[in-house]
């Protein structure tokens, strides 16, 4: 069998993202495994949630699927960390890290829930990365508990605390995502609370989103661009507002039908996509994106979800 044809496990892409242009996706736990269970996420709800680390996935076969990709020769801005749960629960991060900078220039990003900061074996860790963009979605354990949904065993001091302490001694880029929920953590007083907080961080960006995808809770409403853009003016470093994924390829690269929809399935296991998503990620046309979903629908290997009139798939294995 040849290496193009042999799939990957703990890997997928390059795909999209909306803050890291075309980025390899590195899944270091079983879906899905996290030490929150938040109301917005667009995996769905939690199956296990722990701060227990240890070493879901093998490190040696990671480290070789990567190793793999990089020797296609693909196109990549980043290799970063993400996919079905919390990647700072994996013991080995940092010598998974330090193993893909023996292989590459590639930039490392670590997208985290920024629950595990204050461990100082997650810190040393993270240190090693080139981008790291946890999150903060409340000011208050009050919030917190209703937006996140944390395990008992993590405490929202100490959890504020670790971010605090990271940012300032972390040399790469430190991005903080805040995710607002209508209803929920958008009132003036709990946005001050917020940037009070946010605002004792050394911050390269600040990502201000929104539900955009659809939510592990229905009732985890978006609140408008207008809103998110009024939030501006509580933080004192730079505010991005995080928009729909553009497209970033320009260019088209035929696919074989049934190594299309085999990629577009393993796509569809770590989060919902578009069409355009698909198009964007695999480098196809929307044309033959659109043709590999009608077959995988006829075939019930993914399913459609419609949110807001924009049609999103998702693999039947999330089931």
């Amino acid at each position: 069998m040849k290496d193009s044809e042999i799939k990957f496990k703990y890997i997928y892409g390059p795909v999209p993202s909306r803050r890291l242009g075309k980025s390899l996706g590195v899944d270091l736990l079983p879906f899905k495994i996290c030490s929150y269970d938040c109301i917005y996420c667009q995996l769905g709800k939690t199956k296990e949630k722990t701060i227990l680390r240890k070493e879901y996935v093998p490190t040696s076969e990671v480290l070789k699927e990567i190793k793999r990709k990089i020797s296609e020769k693909c196109e990549m801005d980043f290799i970063t960390f993400a996919g079905s749960g919390e990647p700072t629960l994996h013991k080995n991060l940092k010598e998974l890290i330090l193993g893909i900078k023996e292989m590459t220039k590639t930039p490392v990003a670590v997208l985290t829930n920024g629950s595990l900061f204050y461990l100082k074996e997650v810190s040393d860790a993270l240190i090693n990365a080139d981008v790291v963009i946890p999150s903060l979605d409340a000011g208050s354990k009050k919030s917190f508990l209703k937006v996140n949904r944390p395990s008992p065993s993590v405490d929202f001091d100490k959890m504020c605390e670790g971010l605090i302490n990271f940012s300032k001694i972390f040399k790469g880029s430190f991005l903080l995502e805040i995710m607002i929920v209508k209803g929920l953590n958008d009132s003036e007083e709990e946005i001050e609370k917020i940037s009070s907080l946010a605002n004792q961080m050394k911050i390269e960006k600040i990502q201000l989103n929104t539900v955009v995808r659809p939510p592990a809770e229905l009732f985890a409403k978006p609140v408008s661009e207008e809103e998110l853009n009024g939030l501006k003016k509580y933080f004192n470093a730079k505010v991005e507002i995080i928009g729909s994924v553009e497209k970033i390829i320009e260019a088209s690269l035929s696919l074989p039908g049934k190594d299309l929809e085999n990629r577009i399935v393993e796509l569809t296991k770590r989060r919902p996509v578009t069409l355009e998503d698909i198009s964007a990620g695999l480098s196809v046309k929307i044309a033959e994106a659109a043709k590999a979903v009608t077959n995988l629908l006829n075939k019930k290997e993914i399913k459609e979800q419609i949110k807001e009139s924009k049609s999103y798939y998702i693999g039947n294995s999330k089931e």
